[in-house]
């Protein structure tokens, strides 16, 4: 490779394809022909998705543009609450599910459109009774429970911006997004359950609203029972406050433009950035990307996104896109280990489930399990699988198709971040003939690209992806910050959005994701992307799960450092130095010599936060011997005390 020191070396292959099953593909909801009407005319297309919705008033202008800043329907009103409830009670299907809940402990809850309706209205009544106003903001920190659901709901009703801080944020995590929001109310539980176990909330709201002078209410929901500090005057139940509010309530359509979250990424800094997000544009892009990579179909689906509210993926494939397109929907409260290792499975037996969307470390630690353990469940009635969060290994890929898709489910492999609201980069289930492991192609209406350094388009190979036009769900700016917006997504290269991803172009111009470009190893000149080698290790047969990290080398500029989890019937401990051979050989024949790693360290578990990202960082601090970062986001911080103690008594290669 000519510029090998700018670019990403581009190493994988991938020969195997999938075309749509026949029957899906006739009845497809998007169809081939929406990829030419958004070349013809991509705001054209785009109005034509936003009338998907309700209106109270039309817009005058679909887009002004003033780089980096986008407005998207400007003069139009809407009510988004209203677009993802009362609509479908007025057009006759309050009596539909909308949401089927399962607590981990086995409690249930069957909630209809109609009754969807009058709590929603009952919660923004509760709000606007404790001098909630449009604009003020409200922070929300619950367990995946519907009252999570319907708060944001009741904010969206009345117009105020919510701030979602995820159930298993610590005290200066939910301190930070309180202050930086200026949240006027919190609402939260006493706790949720988490492996069997009550999880305590509250005291972690308390100690985090001592220093947030513009909390004047918390709203507490009794979902455990657990002994809680009370404030008098403070604090209100839920029951009480929203379980007596009428029924009755007017929504009110707000400009497209009206601000309608803030949920917040960890920044590279201590400060986390405030993704803002706006209410026209953001619905008409979840709803119509829900509609088109899920084929929903309302009347007869049952759709279950795994994710948790507290991230993105909850908010705009749980909450509003799922909603907006009347959907059935399961939501689940607990871990997939609780109180057994098939509890998903059961689920989606239990419930009948038609489409799941779940993450590439969960389907990871499935394989890690065993095959035996799905096999033991009926998931006919599965027919798309869908993948969010991070690039999906092929081989994790093929076996989420083989065992739990049964060989017949189209996998829509999603790509998209908090930043650009919905999904841009997705097989179409009735359209694409699928490559494990690869996203495909942009959706219509979404310009992605492959770049070199300079910006220049890269036809095949390795590069760095950027979005060239603006998007209507895209974030508006960084929560007081427009700098901060500025400099984060539009300084990199001129005039286009860098999320800062690695990606390469394959010879039939499909689009893989490379990871994180912080998350590239520069290994004798090469750029070498992690994800490229971990999937080169989980293709092994005895491979589950691989992490792979850069280690200063005197040599090489960095040294490629893997550590595994093996499959289920391999102990970390029993795994010897024959195997880690193997491995090493079997990395240098798939993506040949320059990509071998220096060492592998057979680990039984890997550093992950609790929405199932691998926390690399952490490994490259034990790779070098530094001393460990930040471990309070981890799920389990004794994990890497475990990986610290192998690696003591683990050789190096050559």
């Amino acid at each position: 490779m000519s510029n090998s020191a700018e670019t990403l070396s581009n190493l994988l292959r991938e020969n195997r394809r999938f075309a749509p099953p026949a029957d899906l593909a006739a009845n497809a909801n998007a169809k081939a022909d929406l990829y030419q009407a958004a070349k013809d005319d991509r705001l054209k297309f785009w109005e034509a998705q936003a009338k998907r919705l309700a209106w109270a008033e039309p817009w005058n202008q679909v887009l002004e543009w003033n780089p980096p800043f986008a407005k998207w329907f400007l003069g139009g009103k809407l009510n988004v609450a209203y677009n993802c409830v009362d609509r479908h009670v007025e057009a006759g299907h309050g009596d539909q599910v909308a949401i089927y809940w399962e607590g981990e402990p086995g409690d249930t809850r069957e909630i209809t459109y109609r009754d969807l309706q009058r709590e929603v209205c009952q919660a923004a009544n509760a709000l606007a009774s404790l001098g909630v106003r449009a604009g003020d903001r409200v922070a929300i920190y619950l367990p995946m429970i519907p009252e999570a659901v319907i708060s944001m709901l009741a904010c969206a009703r009345i117009g105020a911006t919510h701030s979602v801080v995820f159930g298993g944020f610590s005290v200066d995590a939910l301190r930070n997004r309180i202050q930086d929001a200026d949240a006027k109310v919190v609402i939260t539980a006493d706790g949720g359950y988490r492996r069997g176990a009550p999880h305590a909330l509250k005291p972690i709201v308390d100690d985090a609203v001592k220093e947030c002078p513009s909390v004047e209410k918390i709203i507490v929901v009794r979902r455990t029972g657990q002994d809680i500090g009370w404030s008098e005057g403070r604090d209100l139940w839920w029951h009480e406050v929203v379980g007596s509010a009428s029924e009755e309530h007017t929504p009110e359509a707000f400009d497209a433009e009206h601000p309608l979250f803030i949920l917040y990424t960890s920044g590279t800094t201590a400060k986390p950035k405030g993704i803002l997000h706006t209410t026209g544009g953001y619905l008409t892009q979840v709803a119509f990307t829900h509609w088109a990579v899920f084929d929903l179909k309302p009347d007869t689906d049952v759709y279950w996104c795994t994710a948790d509210i507290g991230w993105v993926t909850g908010h705009s494939y749980i909450v509003y896109g799922p909603l907006a397109n009347r959907a059935t929907q399961v939501m689940y409260e607990g871990t997939p280990d609780t109180p057994h290792k098939g509890r998903f499975w059961e689920i989606v037996q239990k419930y009948k489930v038609t489409i799941l969307y779940t993450a590439p470390t969960a389907i990871r630690t499935f394989m890690k399990w065993g095959d035996d353990i799905p096999a033991k469940f009926d998931l006919s009635s599965l027919r798309i699988l869908g993948s969010v969060g991070e690039p999906i290994n092929p081989e994790a890929w093929m076996w989420y198709r083989k065992h739990i898709g049964g060989d017949r489910c189209p996998i829509v492999d999603t790509w998209w971040q908090t930043e650009t609201g919905a999904i841009m980069i997705s097989p179409l289930p009735g359209v694409t003939e699928a490559k494990p492991g690869s996203a495909m192609t942009p959706l219509p209406g979404v310009e992605a690209d492959v770049v070199d350094n300079h910006g220049n388009p890269v036809p095949s190979g390795g590069g760095f992806l950027v979005i060239r036009e603006p998007w209507p769900s895209m974030l508006r700016t960084i929560w007081g910050d427009d700098q901060r917006y500025q400099d984060t997504y539009w300084s990199r290269f001129e005039g286009m959005y860098f999320p800062g991803d690695g990606a390469k172009r394959d010879e039939d111009g499909d689009i893989w994701l490379l990871g994180r470009v912080d998350d590239v190893m520069l290994v004798s000149g090469h750029n070498i992307s992690t994800t490229e080698v971990e999937s080169a290790l989980v293709s092994h047969p005895r491979v589950a799960e691989a992490a792979v990290v850069g280690a200063t080398d005197p040599v090489t500029t960095q040294a490629i450092v893997a550590f595994v989890i093996p499959r289920g019937d391999l102990a970390a401990d029993e795994a010897g130095d024959a195997f880690v051979q193997e491995l090493r050989d079997h990395v240098a024949k798939t993506l040949g010599a320059i990509a071998k790693p220096r060492q592998i360290h057979v680990v039984p578990e890997l550093p992950k936060t609790r929405s199932g990202k691998i926390m690399r960082r952490l490994l490259r601090d034990v790779a070098e011997n530094r001393r460990l970062g930040d471990t309070t986001t981890l799920t389990d911080s004794s994990v890497m005390d475990t990986i610290r103690g192998k690696l003591e008594v683990t050789p190096q290669e050559d």
